[in-house]
């Protein structure tokens, strides 16, 4: 299970006036800002910024200056191998090491939406102790109970992280992980396609 919220792109303005800087070419530029102060991107610039973007890596370097902000909520079996995209992001993410304690654990807290009945019954006495260790911990600040808290945590642990990316970054993700056999990298795939200009700039392989 994975949800992407409270999306955010930004730089375009900066990175398609940086894009015309090789050449000189910023007279070309069609975009402008509108009566309310938004950028609107023209139609020269689009299909310029789709020239450089299919041009390769080297041509593209504008694509790294538009960032994207978004919240994922997921698993942490997921974000280790998010975690493989280190270059490029930035994230802050809830704390388990501080907060795990704050709230009762539930099965919402962990990603369950493809376990069978079995799986399900293991995972409820998981979180059945470790709920008796979180009131334990509350009650008594003993050290091996929050310790049991964060040993005995299943990887299937819910952690909400605020990342930052950029646009060649999300090119990468894109193509190495839209066929992943994990579920959530589909849908953080989803997300991506309905980013402004991804059909253009993002999904430059189709």
């Amino acid at each position: 299970m994975l949800k992407v919220s409270h999306v955010s792109v930004m730089n375009f303005d900066n990175a398609i006036r940086g894009a015309r800087n090789p050449m000189n070419s910023w007279s070309k530029s069609d975009s402008y800002y509108d009566e309310k102060g938004q950028f609107v991107l023209g139609e020269e610039d689009l299909a310029f910024g789709r020239k450089l973007a299919v041009a390769g890596s080297d041509h593209r370097k504008f694509l790294r200056q538009i960032m994207v902000s978004m919240d994922i909520y997921a698993p942490l079996y997921w974000w280790k191998e998010f975690d493989t995209y280190k270059v490029g992001t930035v994230a802050d993410s809830t704390s388990t090491m501080h907060k795990i304690q704050a709230k009762t654990f539930t099965r919402d807290d962990f990603s369950h939406d493809r376990m069978t009945e079995k799986a399900l019954a293991c995972l409820d006495g998981v979180i059945a102790c470790l709920e008796e260790e979180r009131l334990r911990y509350i009650e008594t600040k003993e050290k091996d109970a929050w310790h049991n808290m964060i040993q005995l945590l299943p990887s299937s642990y819910n952690q909400l992280r605020t990342v930052t990316m950029n646009y060649e970054v999300l090119i990468n993700i894109y193509y190495a992980r839209r066929h992943h056999k994990l579920a959530e990298w589909h849908t953080l795939c989803q997300a991506i396609e309905a980013l402004p200009y991804a059909k253009e700039w993002i999904l430059i392989k189709e």
